[in-house]
């Protein structure tokens, strides 16, 4: 039997035809940013999860949870992953053009 793989790029673009679909993937846009630049500055530093964990303080499975989206970090965390990783946390309120 072949086995068929998915195009995630393609079916995205597909699925995101889907007004719904889209207007709940923008409100999700800043958690996939977040987890988006965690990933990035854990990988350029070539850490593993578990070693980024262990410069924390915390479990491989905090920063798992984390990464995949099943935790929502205080900001004390995220201050603490920024000093672990040598970088400077920023927060920015951006202004929305579409209001």
């Amino acid at each position: 039997m072949k086995r068929h793989h998915l195009d995630v790029t393609a079916w995205e673009k597909e699925a995101l035809k889907d007004p719904k679909l889209q207007a709940e993937y923008d409100a999700l846009q800043p958690e996939f940013a977040l987890i988006d630049s965690i990933i990035k500055a854990r990988k350029e530093r070539n850490l593993t999860q578990a070693q980024l964990a262990l410069k924390i303080g915390t479990k491989q499975s905090v920063i798992s949870r984390l990464e995949i989206g099943k935790a929502n970090p205080s900001v004390n965390f995220l201050k603490k992953l920024a000093r672990a990783i040598h970088t400077n946390l920023e927060i920015n309120f951006i202004p929305d053009i579409t209001s």
